[in-house]
């Protein structure tokens, strides 16, 4: 069994990679304990959560932007004080990242703090978003607005989960591993290249694990230096300030690991046009990269509408974009740059010509 710690201020935590969850499951509930579920995993799973001990301890809950929104959490908060939830019991998350997100912020705010466990169940989760303690919360139409640092307990992974993932979820979640391999070295780079049409059909379990374990490894060193993202920690937003754009702006018909891995490549395109980084190796990341993004376009999108969801990003200082741009594999960082009228002309120019090459 794969084991790795994780140093937090807030509490060190411990994340396995295990054979069963069930198996898990049943050593570490305690009477008092309760569930919050994504609905689906549970009606996909249902035989393996049916037990005596917890069967009315199990909150079961749609994973969509609207349900991790901060007025929906009353009700789910209003069903753990009612069913008698106390602060010595502890929270078991199953699910992806909206379960994450929900099940955490609540266990950091119910009682002033209780513990919460997580078993991800999607890749974009496992090998990502797991670890790193932060929760988002939306605010209305605002996306992520609302949240803290507050890390789990325990993690326990296990990838029999992701056999029931749908493609579309299972390669964004390789669009948002990318990233990681992007920002540490242009040997994990090249791991990544070379492992991608191994794993993209989620046929090589062992060589999913190994990229999954990479991935925290890579995510890890960063979480320990910077956990509350102030500094060499916001590198880790290579390619979320376009991604998130493209997200929101096509209504999330292209998911967030597949915007993301578009968000690399306008990143490294702006990294070439302001004379940081080689075409050539731009290139040759794109040819990556595009793999990720195979199917899905861009043409929708209005610029002056891309123009706007970039000048609010939370990354921005004063009336400054704040770009994570890149020299190359393990050579990104943070810059300021204005929002001018070249600016708007490159990225006028990505999205009618450089995207489509």
């Amino acid at each position: 069994m794969y084991k790795m710690k994780i140093k937090s201020s807030i509490r060190n935590y411990e994340l396995n990679i295990v054979e069963s969850f069930k198996n898990v499951l049943e050593n570490i509930y305690n009477e008092g304990d309760y569930f919050i579920i994504d609905e689906k995993v549970f009606n996909l799973y249902k035989e393996k959560f049916k037990n005596g001990k917890w069967d009315n301890k199990v909150i079961k809950i749609k994973a969509d932007e609207e349900t991790k929104s901060f007025l929906n959490l009353g009700s789910v908060i209003e069903k753990l004080i009612e069913g008698g939830f106390k602060k010595n019991h502890t929270l078991i998350a199953v699910g992806g990242g909206v379960i994450q997100d929900t099940s955490a912020f609540i266990a950091s705010i119910l009682y002033r703090g209780v513990d919460w466990v997580f078993f991800p169940t999607t890749l974009l989760a496992q090998g990502d978003s797991c670890i790193g303690s932060k929760t988002s919360i939306n605010f209305g139409k605002y996306k992520n607005q609302i949240g803290n640092f507050y890390s789990p307990r325990e993690i326990y992974i296990d990838l029999k989960f992701l056999k029931t993932l749908d493609r579309r979820d299972f390669i964004s979640g390789l669009g948002e591993m990318a990233h990681y391999f992007l920002v540490a070295s242009e040997e994990d780079f090249q791991r990544f290249k070379n492992d991608y049409p191994i794993v993209k059909d989620n046929e090589n379990e062992e060589a999913l694990k190994k990229l999954i374990q990479r991935s925290l490894e890579i995510k890890k060193s960063f979480i320990e230096i910077d956990e509350f993202d102030k500094k060499e920690r916001q590198v880790l937003n290579y390619g979320h300030s376009f991604g998130h754009a493209i997200e929101s702006l096509t209504n999330y018909e292209i998911p967030h690991g597949v915007a993301v891995s578009i968000g690399m490549d306008m990143a490294n395109y702006f990294s070439v046009k302001y004379g940081y980084m080689e075409e050539m190796k731009r290139e040759e990341i794109r040819e990556t990269l595009k793999q990720i993004w195979d199917g899905y376009s861009i043409e929708k999108i209005d610029l002056s509408d891309m123009e706007s969801a970039l000048r609010k990003d939370k990354k921005n200082k004063d009336n400054l974009l704040g770009l994570i741009l890149s020299r190359g594999p393990g050579k990104t960082f943070k810059d300021f740059k204005e929002l001018d009228t070249t600016f708007s002309n490159w990225l006028k120019e990505y999205f009618e010509v450089e995207f489509n090459k």
